[in-house]
């Protein structure tokens, strides 16, 4: 029987990385970083990247990305002080939708301390129906492609 457990990715799985300090807020009373910071982490390194390719724009920008599914697994204690760089690629693109793929590192680490994903659905700003993801989203999102 296969074991078919999650694993930890590896860095040269993730063609983008984005540099976060890890905060004293961010751990619990376990002394780790609690589970729901590392989703605000994934936020931060997609967003961070839309926005400096700039193809979003999170005041005016008529199509936004809503997060309609997300997932993740740990593997590895995070703890401030640490400093981590969050791992970024695109798995799949659809006609109005990405699953972005996500690998928190510890700096300088070459597996992930835990790994998930989330699929945005991109929408009108107004209406909030899905939309065909713009050209210049595809072109930004293309170098972060998987496989």
């Amino acid at each position: 029987m296969s074991d078919s457990r999650p694993q930890a990715g590896q860095r040269a799985d993730f063609p983008h990385f984005h540099p976060i300090q890890t905060r004293w807020m961010d751990n619990d009373v376990y002394g780790h970083v609690n589970n729901v910071v590392y989703y605000s982490w994934f936020d931060t390194a997609v967003n961070h990247y839309l926005v400096q390719q700039g193809v979003l724009d999170i005041e005016r920008g008529e199509v936004i990305g809503l997060v309609i599914e997300t997932h993740c697994n740990y593997f590895a204690s995070v703890a401030f002080p640490d400093a981590i760089e969050v791992g970024v690629r695109v798995a799949h693109m659809g006609r109005s939708s990405v699953r972005y793929e996500l690998g928190i590192f510890k700096a300088g680490e070459e597996l992930t301390a835990a790994r998930g994903h989330f699929v945005h659905v991109y929408v009108d700003r107004a209406t909030r129906r899905p939309v065909e993801l713009p050209a210049t989203l595809r072109q930004a999102l293309a170098g972060l492609m998987h496989g």
